[in-house]
């Protein structure tokens, strides 16, 4: 059985850096995909960074260049590096997985809890 626990969130100001990190347990790269959403009260969940089953990544555009996500198998852990933060970047965060990902629309996702980051100006 998947299972997915965040940590890393927090209060940063802009321009800060936060590293996220994610322990799946259940987890095999060769099944699917990893990956980070978040979302805002009030809004759908939307993708934010995903690495395929083949090592391909994908970022929504309004963080590339500014965040990484990585993981490592030996540790089964997923990262999101994020730099340069910014007030709309202020959301809960949550790692998932899926069976199959088409870019960073996942399909039959498992979800962590969660984890908030709060950028202030």
């Amino acid at each position: 059985q998947v299972q997915l626990v965040e940590s890393g969130g927090g209060s940063v100001q802009a321009g800060g850096s936060l590293r996220l990190s994610c322990e799946i347990t259940g987890y095999t790269s060769s099944r699917g995909c990893v990956g980070w959403f978040r979302q805002t009260p009030g809004t759908q969940r939307e993708g934010v960074a995903g690495i395929a089953s083949d090592g391909r990544t994908s970022y929504t555009d309004s963080v590339k260049g500014r965040f990484t996500i990585s993981k490592d198998n030996a540790k089964n852990t997923l990262y999101l590096q994020m730099n340069s933060l910014k007030p709309e970047d202020t959301a809960m965060y949550y790692c998932a997985t899926g069976y199959h990902c088409s870019g960073l629309i996942f399909y039959n996702v498992y979800w962590g809890q969660g984890t908030q980051v709060t950028v202030s100006s």
